[in-house]
């Protein structure tokens, strides 16, 4: 029987390309990958790429953008990139605390999204 893998590419919608571009380079440190296709960033992140794209729907019909919908980013250190987004002003949702994966926290992007970010352990 076919079956799913898993997840293979992540991306979300923002209504201002250049903006996402800018808080997910400058602000969460991500870097644009070589290649993306014409209305989105694609950055790289292993093992599952990560974009933004233009929209495919009316983002301006809801207020919960991804609600429902949990994005996990594995970091070096949780705990230093949180102090790292206070400093930049950037919204959190939770402080960071102990999880079934280690340290974690969640943070607000500028669009709305929800981003929760835990400390990868090395072996």
């Amino acid at each position: 029987m076919p079956h799913l893998i898993g997840p293979d590419f992540v991306g979300i919608q923002v209504e201002d390309l250049d903006a996402a571009r800018t808080f997910y380079t400058q602000v969460v440190g991500l870097t644009v990958a070589a290649h993306s296709p014409p209305g989105a960033v694609v950055f790289e992140t292993t093992p599952v790429p990560f974009s933004v794209r233009t929209p495919l729907v009316d983002l301006g019909a809801t207020d919960k953008l991804g609600w429902g919908v949990a994005i996990w980013f594995g970091c070096d250190d949780a705990d230093a990139l949180h102090e790292h987004l206070v400093e930049q002003g950037t919204p959190i949702v939770f402080a960071p605390k102990d999880g079934p994966f280690g340290r974690y926290f969640a943070f607000r992007d500028p669009f709305g999204y929800t981003i929760t970010t835990h400390t990868v352990v090395q072996s």
